[in-house]
């Protein structure tokens, strides 16, 4: 979504205010309707609205009405269907379609009465069919309309505040961790998105398990030769045939898939334009604190976390005589891992700019954590009751879809040398899997052998995690565009091609480059301690949570990392103002080295003011200061070589500081004021004469 479309949306919303509760009626009365709520994405849409609310774009009270009514009005139509048609809705398209839902919502309200109207709400897939099931068993409109009425309101409001809260924070929040937000938003829809495929394949497979078999069994017996090989998968005496079956349909449909892919990158020879895509997007998202947690969870799919839970559970199987069990397991991971290699030496894909030795299609890490966790799944699948087979595959698929969600971040991988591993694990666990269901049929207690492999998994992730993120953060440092230039040319006229703001997407949050630094910075740092200003380390995790203490004073908070071309301040100095008010210096490398080999850097100076949106977490937020703090800062520089001129592109003063030739320059003189000093030390230049140099 582009910055234009977007704006032109909230323009329309704001103009067409009654539209925009027409289509929020819309959205609550088709999520709220038997059967077709159930594909209606409600959450996320709600979601949406609410941050608009928080946004100013849309009246809140005025939502949630429109929400309740539409709501309201769903449930009355599928209260009056269920009426309509009694019992014989069973027997109706599209109502038999869905047994198991109107199974469910009938047991819901026959235990729980009226209750069961506003239980139903807050349920998901059996939340529309409720009302049609009390319309069914003639419950009297003086007890429905009530309860109805109450639950459509409290859904409402509750379903719109998430969005509400975030879009009133919005402001304060995306000053500092927009990116952080952005990273931790998509993590989390991604793991939402791998926890929907594999509990929504499963639940249907499992729904359509002996259709399956019966069309299995009639294909057999339409071509015996072939049919021979898969009968004994599908023998309707075996218990296991079912299951058996749902594996072989899904390593068919897997299969395919893989090979669709792995034929595709050979032919191309170089990665595909959504690879490249998804790795410059990821780029523009890096962040100081996203960067360790996802380098930690990046770390999990190291041999050091594996080894140990996967050779714990070959010794437990080997304790107790699984010999069948332990064979395949070893099957799994000594075929796995010979494979991978096999084909990433094999496969000539370019790695991506970052990547460094070690890394190609597919991905070792991803390929053997799908099949160490996968393989896992199956084998302790078998031994759980009913629906609770699928926990151990939502675990599996979790965790690999956060390693290779991490493992793209970082830019050790193209995204589809993830999707290939994840693809080529599966494939190989199912095949192993239909090989071990057929030769085991005698049970075993599974809950040691679940504990004592989750348990060392989780145990070695955390422990190996936290050492492993540094090293790992540091084989993948994005680069940095340089532009080499002599002291004199930069000191003259070359600082004007250094970057005059932050490259954003909001503007609210491309604050102006406003001060440039040559030479190191220890100087520099020593020299502004003496008058007044600190240093503060950057900000890890441990200090960011500490924003959730409102009894901490708020001199005591951190301010949070920001970035520059996806790169945190290297210096970050403060200086307080007032109890809740403080100026901060913010340095960064510059795309551009001396000749001589001293470092450039870029800065902002600002004023932030302390917050607490909703009186939940405490923030430094940027300010607008009269740029005060730029003249503070002018003043504090008082014996350092400094010139100040305006930039060409953005129309602002300049500080820059030599903190290598302060002996050889002439000295600013200490008596003058801060606007004195920015008023009499611009550049004699004509480019820096105030409308000089202006496009």
């Amino acid at each position: 979504m582009t910055d234009a479309w977007f704006d032109s949306l909230l323009a329309w919303i704001s103009a067409h205010p009654v539209a925009a509760g027409g289509l929020i009626f819309l959205i609550a009365f088709l999520d709220s309707l038997v059967v077709l709520g159930i594909v209606v994405p409600a959450l996320p849409l709600l979601f949406a609205v609410g941050t608009l609310i928080g946004l100013g774009h849309i009246d809140g009270p005025y939502a949630i009405a429109c929400a309740a009514t539409g709501a309201f009005a769903g449930d009355a139509v599928s209260f009056w269907v269920g009426r309509r048609w009694g019992p014989q809705m069973h027997e109706h398209w599209p109502f038999r379609r869905y047994p198991r839902l109107l199974e469910r919502g009938e047991t819901l309200f026959r235990r729980h009465g009226t209750k069961s109207i506003l239980i139903a709400r807050y349920v998901g897939a059996v939340r529309p069919f409720v009302p049609a099931i009390a319309g069914m068993l003639r419950m009297p409109l003086k007890r429905y309309l009530p309860v109805s009425l109450f639950a459509a309101a409290t859904w409402s409001a509750a379903f719109l505040a998430p969005g509400w809260l975030f879009g009133a924070s919005y402001d304060a929040v995306a000053a500092v961790a927009d990116r952080l937000a952005l990273v931790l938003g998509a993590m989390l829809a991604v793991l939402a998105l791998a926890w929907a495929s594999v509990l929504y394949t499963w639940r249907w497979f499992d729904g359509h398990a002996s259709a399956l078999l019966v069309r299995a069994l009639k294909w057999t017996r339409a071509h015996p030769r072939l049919g021979r090989y898969a009968a004994a998968l599908i023998d309707p005496n075996r218990p296991e045939s079912p299951s058996l079956a749902i594996l072989a349909a899904c390593l068919l449909a897997i299969g395919w898939a893989w090979f669709a892919l792995l034929t595709t990158v050979l032919m191309r020879g170089e990665p595909l334009m959504l690879d490249r895509n998804v790795y410059e997007f990821m780029m523009t998202l890096r962040n100081p604190l996203a960067d360790r947690l996802l380098a930690g969870l990046a770390s999990i799919g190291d041999a050091t976390v594996l080894v140990p839970a996967a050779g714990l559970a070959m010794l437990w199987l080997l304790w107790r005589r699984r010999w069948i069990a332990a064979a395949h397991w070893l099957a799994a991971l000594a075929f796995g891992l010979v494979l991978t290699t096999v084909l990433e030496s094999v496969i000539d894909m370019p790695q991506p700019p970052i990547a460094h030795s070690g890394f190609g299609f597919p991905s070792m890490s991803v390929t053997m954590s799908t099949i160490t966790l996968g393989f896992f799944a199956v084998l302790i699948a078998r031994e759980l009751p009913g629906r609770s087979r699928v926990w151990p595959y939502l675990v599996s698929g979790a965790v690999v879809a956060l390693l290779g969600f991490a493992r793209i971040y970082l830019g050790a991988h193209w995204l589809s040398d993830v999707v290939g591993g994840m693809l080529l694990g599966i494939v190989w666990l199912l095949a192993l899997g239909i090989a071990y269901r057929r030769h085991v049929a005698r049970s075993f207690w599974m809950r040691p052998l679940a504990l004592i492999f989750y348990g060392s998994f989780a145990a070695a992730a955390l422990w190996h995690a936290p050492r492993a993120a540094d090293p790992l953060l540091s084989s993948f440092v994005p680069p940095l565009p340089r532009l080499a230039m002599a002291p004199e040319q930069w000191w003259r006229d070359g600082w004007r091609q250094l970057p005059s703001r932050r490259n954003e997407r909001d503007s609210e949050q491309r604050w102006p480059l406003d001060v440039q630094v040559a030479g190191p910075l220890p100087p520099l740092q020593a020299h502004l301690e003496a008058r007044g200003w600190h240093a503060q380390a950057q900000a890890d995790w441990t200090a960011a949570l500490g924003l959730l203490d409102d009894d901490a004073a708020p001199a005591g908070q951190v301010v949070l990392p920001a970035t520059l071309d996806t790169e945190a301040e290297t210096l970050l100095l403060r200086r307080r103002v007032s109890a809740g008010r403080i100026q901060v210096l913010r340095l960064w490398r510059a795309p551009a080295v001396l000749s001589t080999g001293l470092p450039l850097w870029v800065g902002s100076v600002q004023t932030l003011h302390y917050t607490r949106p909703f009186g939940v977490f405490g923030l430094w937020q940027p300010q607008a200061d009269a740029r005060e703090a730029w003249l503070q800062l002018r003043a504090d520089v008082d014996g350092l070589d400094a010139r100040v001129g305006l930039h060409s592109h953005s129309g602002l003063p300049v500080l820059r500081v030599r903190v290598d030739a302060a002996a050889d320059a002439p000295v600013i003189p200490p008596t003058r004021t801060p606007a004195a000093a920015a008023a009499e030390d611009a550049d004699r230049s004509p480019a820096a004469r105030p409308g000089a140099g202006r496009r």
